[in-house]
């Protein structure tokens, strides 16, 4: 007898992670491999986080904490706010989680009942699509477009004709880079307020910008749920740690969710996330190098043929439009890691209605991974 599987488990997969498993096949092969598909810096963590988890597995038995985080790590990243932001977060509101992931889950369940409809940009990130459906709320995809900046704004929400239960915005976002400026984000946190629309700021690349720097949703209200991650900025994917802050009376239910899914964060990574707000030198200096890759690439892929670039504002990507080169980027983005070793990520993983004609270009990596893979994608497309 076979027995059912649940229709939260059917999901569409997260594509990005299916070209990583090709691309690591073919490494497995011996066959060489660009890593232009995942968002992963190439650089590790921090030294001083190194040491404190060094000293910490030394000294401290690496029990349980609380749910909401060790109060050393959360002061500090109280403080972080106040340091970088100019903006006051009391320690109380911040809550620790395993990676920004968790904190999608948390604030979901946290916030909206079955049925409820969250708004998300198309393209965006496409695990928060598919972590609402897994849990029964209704995504509702906002096409935007290089006309708004690949940002959503209260024009395109008003015409919707529906009425959204939250809305959430990646500035800078993935896969765009796209960023929303200071005076888009007040009016955006506005409009939510006055609408009764919750508003999740996905602020996980944070410190990783080009041009200006990027505000937080909590300077313009008391509302927004904000998650962000020590993955992206401070090179420390494989740690899975992010964190939260919440309003005011959120701060019970999502502990009490916390303790019965998560019981806590990693505890060895919380003492690495507190000494890695001494590390902002050594961070600026991988954003130096996401810099000089995205300047690379920006004046490179046109040669290739990729002419239609988003802003790419922030974060390590590079979105285009290769309408011109194809109408079905999974198979031209497989004939290009079969062809020329370089994995990217099909735009259908980000944009479910317009992604066959667009492509993702991560350049998290070396400079010289990024010049090799220019080369690469000339020849290919000669």
């Amino acid at each position: 007898m076979t027995l059912k599987i649940a229709k939260r488990g059917t999901v569409a997969p997260f594509i990005v992670m299916d070209v990583l498993r090709a691309a690591n096949e073919r490494e497995a092969k011996g066959d060489d491999v660009i890593h232009l598909e995942v968002g992963q810096p190439s650089t590790g963590a921090p030294q001083k986080v190194i040491e404190a988890t060094q000293k910490a597995l030394l000294s401290d038995k690496i029990g349980y904490t609380d749910a909401l985080g060790i109060a050393p790590l959360r002061e500090r990243i109280s403080q972080h706010y106040k340091d970088y932001y100019n903006v006051d977060v009391p320690a109380h509101r911040v809550v620790v989680t395993t990676g920004s992931s968790t904190g999608f889950l948390l604030s979901f369940l946290c916030a909206f009942e079955p049925g409820d409809k969250i708004g998300l940009t198309a393209p965006g990130y496409p695990a928060y699509r598919n972590i609402l459906r897994a849990l029964g709320y209704q995504p509702i995809e906002i096409e935007v477009g290089p006309d708004t900046h690949f940002q959503p704004t209260p024009e395109i929400l008003d015409n919707l004709g529906v009425d959204l239960d939250g809305l959430i915005v990646a500035s800078p976002g993935n896969p765009t880079g796209s960023m929303l400026s200071t005076a888009d984000l007040q009016i955006l946190c506005a409009y939510c307020d006055q609408k009764g629309i919750r508003f999740i700021s996905d602020e996980i690349y944070h410190g990783i910008t080009y041009d200006q720097r990027a505000n937080t949703a909590v300077e313009f209200s008391d509302n927004v749920i904000l998650i962000n991650s020590f993955s992206k900025y401070f090179s420390m994917t494989g740690w899975r740690l992010g964190w939260m802050v919440v309003p005011e009376n959120m701060v019970r239910p999502v502990e009490c969710l916390a303790q019965n899914m998560f019981i806590s964060a990693p505890t060895l990574s919380q003492y690495g996330g507190v000494a890695a707000f001494d590390c902002m030198e050594e961070a600026e200096a991988n954003v130096a190098l996401y810099a000089k890759n995205r300047e690379l690439l920006l004046n490179e892929l046109p040669k290739a043929g990729f002419t239609k670039l988003a802003p790419s504002d922030g974060a390590f990507y590079i979105y285009s439009d290769v309408a011109h080169l194809t109408n079905d980027s999974q198979a031209f983005c497989r004939d290009i890691l079969e062809k020329t070793g370089v994995a990217t990520t099909p735009g259908v993983d980000f944009d479910s209605a317009r992604g066959d004609h667009f492509m993702r270009f991560s350049y998290a990596g070396s400079f010289e991974q990024m010049r090799e893979a220019a080369k690469r994608l000339q020849a290919y497309l000669k």
